[in-house]
């Protein structure tokens, strides 16, 4: 069973995802009243159980991202093999990963638009799967790692390119733009490696195949993310890692083709779902 944050007549609400619609949730667990709250207490199995044979509450809702109050959100960049060359600046693999973070605002939901700011129009799509973590940890082992997650999404790492070369170092203001991104559409529970260790990423731009690939052809894999973050960090539950991104981003592609409004953005990965997105210029 999926869990989503969804919003229907200007009030929002989480719950389990059905075929007919979505079952609010947050009523029956007024302790918990976000999803980020039910992941922190390690509720989702409780979630589950509350709304099994309860009948569909919304079929009128928007989708939203998936936990819009997370509190940290870590992203790896520059994580498959053929990423690297994609630079074309003669630099060899990295021996650590790269990393810088996002923020909630960022993102938005399943369904709705991305936003292309007016101030530079190349908005571009990076198509990855999100962890979730759902234990706390420091100096996380490899073979424990899976361990502490939570949950599976899916993530649209929507970025501005020209504003990731403002200064040397830095790439986060190009990273952040409001609704440049989108998280969802819901957390699939993690209860098996193979849902990460099978797991192949295809993403869709108007229906043209512009990335594939398979998790297991990372640099760093998850295992490892986890691992080294947690070395400086210690993992929160509730935190999010966005896992890196395959070859086929569209500044890398010859000429670059950055996202228009109309575009229609589809993120697949078995066993997890599609993440889909339109695209919108800013109302300003």
């Amino acid at each position: 069973m999926n869990f989503a944050t969804f919003s229907a007549q200007g009030a929002m609400y989480y719950g389990a995802v059905a075929d007919a619609g979505i079952i609010a949730l947050n009523g029956d667990f007024p302790q918990w009243p976000t999803l980020l709250d039910a992941v922190q207490a390690d509720g989702l199995g409780r979630l589950a159980a509350a709304a099994t044979d309860k009948p569909v509450t919304h079929t009128d809702f928007q989708y939203e991202m998936v936990l819009p109050n997370a509190r940290r959100i870590l992203c790896v960049g520059v994580n498959f093999p053929d990423r690297n060359a994609e630079y074309k600046d003669g630099s060899e693999q990295p021996k650590y990963m790269s990393l810088f973070p996002r923020f909630a605002s960022g993102f938005t939901g399943h369904d709705r638009p991305l936003i292309r700011p007016p101030e530079n129009h190349t908005l571009d799509y990076e198509g990855e799967v999100a962890v979730v973590i759902g234990k706390a940890g420091r100096r996380i082992s490899q073979a424990d790692a899976y361990d502490h997650i939570a949950a599976l999404t899916l993530c649209n790492e929507g970025t501005i390119r020209d504003w990731v070369r403002h200064a040397k170092f830095n790439v986060t203001q190009g990273k952040n733009w409001d609704n440049s991104g989108a998280i969802g559409p819901w957390l699939v529970p993690f209860t098996d490696a193979a849902q990460l260790d099978d797991a192949r990423i295809v993403t869709r731009v108007n229906g043209e195949v512009r990335q594939d690939d398979v998790l297991s052809r990372m640099t760093h894999p998850i295992r490892r993310e986890i691992e080294y973050i947690s070395t400086f960090m210690t993992l929160q539950p509730g935190d999010i890692i966005v896992t890196g991104t395959p070859t086929g981003s569209g500044a890398r592609l010859d000429p670059p083709q950055y996202l228009k409004p109309g575009d229609v953005v589809e993120i697949e990965v078995n066993g997890i779902g599609t993440l889909r997105n339109t695209v919108e210029d800013e109302a300003v």
